[in-house]
């Protein structure tokens, strides 16, 4: 078992800094778990940390994919699970931090994959979705794998045809995979230390404020940049909050200031659907930055216990 610690919890949460502090009081390297900062060009939007905000302290899992490309939670284990064996193969700690809870957990858990898509299947689905609608395609995953269905919206279209996907390849549901994964125990022995705020409203507001210092900085130009180079509005990269939104603005599909608030709007409902993820996991200690003085030592001491 590989020792690494988790910091997780939902967006605006203060997650980077106390990352980077606490791994220059531990020698440790930072693991980014994020799904969208893995994006080159995506720096603006993702909250993805500086030079100045790593503060000398190597980051690892940023900029390793171009916006257009067809990144998944299994290219991330992948790539994951180098990075921290670099890492602790140097004797220093692998601090893993983000707000991705699927990646975290995926990686964490050393969770296996079906075989990937080679005859077309893929393409198939998304015809079906095009031609038929995502209800037919949910209803074909509620016969197929009901129970992956019932985790899944039906407006999340990438999980849903990943799951039938796989049910095409293999003959088996996407939930049968994962529980034969789990049956394996974890891959790494986890600290897991999770920061947020017990008052929500002032949570809410950091990411309402975070929403207006990106704009500040110039996230519509960023976005604005994407679509010149042609990266195609439907992709992934472009889905992600913020990107969405004002790639709409710019298409004349709404106006900048209605983007901005669907922008605050849409985060303030993923940070609950964070927390809500990771509230599942019994094993997060859990620190509040409206009710403690020094997260650092407060997490020290979470190490330590």
């Amino acid at each position: 078992m590989k020792q690494v610690i988790c910091i997780c919890g939902p967006t605006a949460s203060g997650k980077t800094g106390l990352a980077v502090a606490l791994a220059k009081r531990i020698d440790a390297e930072v693991v980014s778990c994020d799904s969208m900062q893995i994006y080159r060009g995506m720096d603006i939007g993702t909250a993805k940390p500086d030079a100045a905000e790593m503060d000398g302290v190597a980051h690892h899992l940023l900029d390793v994919a171009e916006p257009g490309e067809d990144f998944s939670v299994s290219r991330y284990v992948e790539l994951a699970d180098v990075a921290i064996g670099d890492i602790l193969s140097r004797s220093k700690r692998a601090l893993v931090c983000g707000g991705t809870g699927l990646y975290m957990d995926s990686l964490i858990q050393g969770q296996g994959f079906a075989p990937p898509s080679g005859n077309g299947e893929r393409e198939y689905l998304e015809q079906v979705a095009e031609k038929k609608g995502m209800q037919f395609l949910y209803e074909m995953l509620q016969d197929a794998d009901p129970e992956t269905a019932e985790k899944l919206h039906i407006s999340d279209r990438k999980r849903i045809i990943r799951a039938m996907e796989v049910f095409l390849i293999t003959g088996l549901p996407l939930s049968y995979h994962n529980a034969q994964s789990k049956l394996k125990g974890p891959k790494y022995d986890a600290d897991w230390i999770g920061l947020s705020f017990r008052d929500r409203t002032r949570l809410y507001a950091r990411v309402d404020a975070r929403v207006d210092d990106m704009m500040a900085r110039g996230l519509e130009a960023e976005v604005r940049r994407l679509l010149d180079r042609g990266v195609d509005p439907k992709t992934t990269a472009l889905q992600a909050i913020g990107y969405k939104e004002l790639a709409a603005a710019l298409q004349g599909k709404c106006s900048v200031e209605d983007a901005v608030e669907q922008i605050k709007q849409s985060s303030r409902r993923y940070a609950k659907r964070q927390l809500t993820w990771f509230r599942r996991n019994e094993a997060i200690r859990w620190l509040y930055a409206d009710e403690c003085s020094d997260l650092v030592q407060a997490a020290c001491k979470v190490l330590d216990s």
